[in-house]
């Protein structure tokens, strides 16, 4: 005796079609969404407008302002710490950006091997 799926619920060559399709779809709509990533700015100030640094969504440092007032020959570490601060939260910033993205056009699935 046969068992009988309902319809859409096969293996046929249809259903695999429309699946060839949606992947490509989500493929095309992945590389727009890391193409406009990559056209972003993520601008982030810290130490109170201290530091102020521009990462684009290439994860590129564009542009690095520092205050004049922070620039103490004596305390060299708190201005490292400052411009360290701001690059890892404009990092951040682009991950989480390009994070949400995803979620958006894969819907919150998980695909191994493609994220």
């Amino acid at each position: 005796m046969k068992a009988r799926l309902p319809k859409g619920y096969g293996g046929g060559a249809g259903n695999v079609n429309d699946m060839v399709r949606k992947a490509q779809k989500m493929q095309e709509e992945m590389q727009q969404a890391q193409e406009e990533l990559e056209q972003r700015d993520f601008p982030v100030t810290v130490g109170g407008g201290a530091v102020e640094v521009v990462i684009s969504g290439k994860k590129e440092i564009k542009t690095l302002t520092l205050k004049p007032e922070v620039v103490d020959p004596e305390d060299i570490e708190m201005l490292q710490d400052l411009i360290i601060s701001a690059v890892n939260e404009g990092l951040r910033q682009v991950e989480e950006a390009s994070n949400e993205d995803i979620q958006r056009i894969t819907g919150g699935i998980s695909i191994p091997g493609l994220f």
